[in-house]
């Protein structure tokens, strides 16, 4: 592939537009996320007709749908231009919201979610590597970090203004806060972004890889939610989990040969790229069901916090992260991302150690340190990790690179809600499960056991904490600095 002529390189003061118009992305789909979480219970209750199940996918089918879709957007993005595939999503995304608000069962509000989903891949897949072509690679922590912070905004805005929607105006209005943002930042992203990356025409969709991957992930998630829930016996959804590993292994053999496969296994060989992967991975694992599970365990018996009084509990969370992550980053740039990551990942893994004690009625107080542990820890893992990670590519990969590491963190989220469904399930009887998914009532319901379901609770945090600590491995493995990436033009 050629160079970009000097007339397709951008003014420097280009970088702090990609970096506003991306942030502002991400600002959007974090507060997303939070806006449905804490929104949840009360969802489950006031929707007619909502089961538990619907109240699960109406989280797990956003995560599988960005899962399965980022990949192949972050190819179409190479193919056709980041910047295109980044305005699509904006428009794709602010539709979504548009029909979610409009919901008239649990089942629509399931479906509407997927359609948002699709609009998130596209913004997913885009961002890291809009950013990593307008940045030179010694600000790309910074600007990750800066990124970050939007995260941060997003995740507080979101557990606030959720509560404070979901207890005044009802949970639809959750959904028009998105509508504004994303008119506004798509004709934005329409007018203000270039396209600074290479492009390959050449590039052509892997079928057979998405449609294996889709159906083993999605396998492994009806398996795990409809044994969690009853629906299926034991054999039955071990049956299900087990057809889909199976798929997932055929995926990684399609792909290895596959002329262009979607999940490119020769970024694999690059050292800093498999080691920062590895450990996204595990990190979401360990993080993706955290907020899921304190909500319901703020929300329900015997808290029966209200949304926003749950909201104020998780703010310590997301503040600890805006003050780390942009901190983090600027400072990675300058002593390297490998001891940042490491410590990131020790700093929240004792956070969720610390919530393996806490009790039914435990204080904000008490709660604090952990929380603000993990949100620590998040800060001063992510933002090195990326960007090392996004450095270590090739710039004409960086959209597929891009795609690959937020599949890796949307596959793990998603994994994450299941296996805390599952355990919950484990420890508490059906009939008190589906009591706390679909709204619990003012009083502690008959049959059900706190004590059962503070025990599954300290489980979904052990296995967390055990998961971060297993992560410190490939990002102490992989090198300090990644080298120089093979040769490819300056876009900054």
């Amino acid at each position: 592939m050629s160079s970009p002529s000097p007339a397709r390189r951008a003014p420097i003061d280009y970088k702090w537009v990609a970096l506003s118009n991306t942030t502002l992305g991400t600002l959007m789909a974090a507060l997303d996320t939070n806006i449905v979480l804490i929104a949840l219970p009360t969802i489950g209750r006031d929707l007619p007709g909502t089961t538990p199940l619907e109240v699960l996918w109406i989280l797990l089918g956003y995560a599988l749908i960005t899962a399965v879709f980022l990949l192949s957007f972050g190819r179409l993005s190479d193919q056709f231009g980041r910047k295109r595939m980044y305005t699509a999503g904006f428009a794709v995304f602010t539709l979504g919201s548009a029909l979610c608000s409009l919901s008239l069962t649990g089942a629509d509000l399931v479906f509407f979610r997927m359609v948002q989903a699709i609009g998130a891949a596209f913004i997913f897949a885009n961002s890291a590597a809009i950013l990593t072509d307008a940045f030179p690679p010694h600000e790309r922590g910074r600007a990750l970090g800066v990124n970050q912070v939007s995260i941060v905004v997003g995740a507080v805005s979101g557990l606030l203004l959720g509560g404070i929607l979901t207890g005044t105006l009802g949970w639809r209005s959750i959904f028009y806060v998105n509508i504004p943002i994303g008119i506004f930042a798509t004709i934005w992203a329409h007018y203000r972004l270039r396209e600074l990356g290479e492009l390959d025409v050449s590039q052509k969709i892997d079928w057979a890889g998405n449609v294996t991957f889709a159906l083993g992930l999605s396998a492994i998630l009806i398996g795990v939610t409809f044994g969690a829930l009853g629906i299926l016996p034991l054999g039955g959804w071990l049956g299900v989990v087990a057809l889909g590993l199976v798929l997932l292994g055929i995926f990684g053999l399609v792909e290895r040969r596959t002329a262009q496969p979607m999940f490119d296994f020769k970024l694999f060989t690059i050292r800093v790229f498999t080691g920062s992967s590895f450990a996204m991975l595990l990190n979401a694992l360990a993080r993706g069901a955290f907020t899921f599970v304190v909500v319901f365990y703020l929300q329900g018996p015997p808290r029966f916090l209200s949304p926003f009084a749950a909201g104020v509990f998780l703010v310590p969370v997301s503040a600890s992260l805006a003050v780390l992550g942009p901190i983090s980053g600027t400072l990675s740039d300058r002593y390297g991302s490998r001891t940042f990551a490491i410590a990131g990942l020790v700093v929240s893994a004792v956070g969720f150690l610390l919530l393996t004690t806490i009790g039914p009625t435990t204080s904000f107080l008490t709660l604090l340190p952990a929380f603000v542990l993990i949100g620590a820890g998040m800060g001063l893992f992510a933002s090195p990790n990326r960007a090392s990670m996004m450095s270590s590519v090739p710039p004409r990969r960086r959209g597929v690179a891009a795609g690959t590491g937020t599949t890796l963190i949307n596959a793990g989220q998603t994994l994450s809600l299941g296996i805390a469904a599952l355990i919950l399930a484990r420890a508490l009887p059906l009939g008190s499960l589906a009591t706390i998914f679909t709204g619990t009532p003012s009083e502690i319901p008959a049959g059900f056991s706190v004590t059962d379901f503070m025990n599954g609770v300290h489980l979904v945090f052990l296995i967390s904490a055990v998961l971060l600590l297993i992560a410190i491995v490939p990002s102490a493995l992989r090198p300090e600095n990644p080298g120089p990436a093979p040769p490819g033009p300056s876009v900054a």
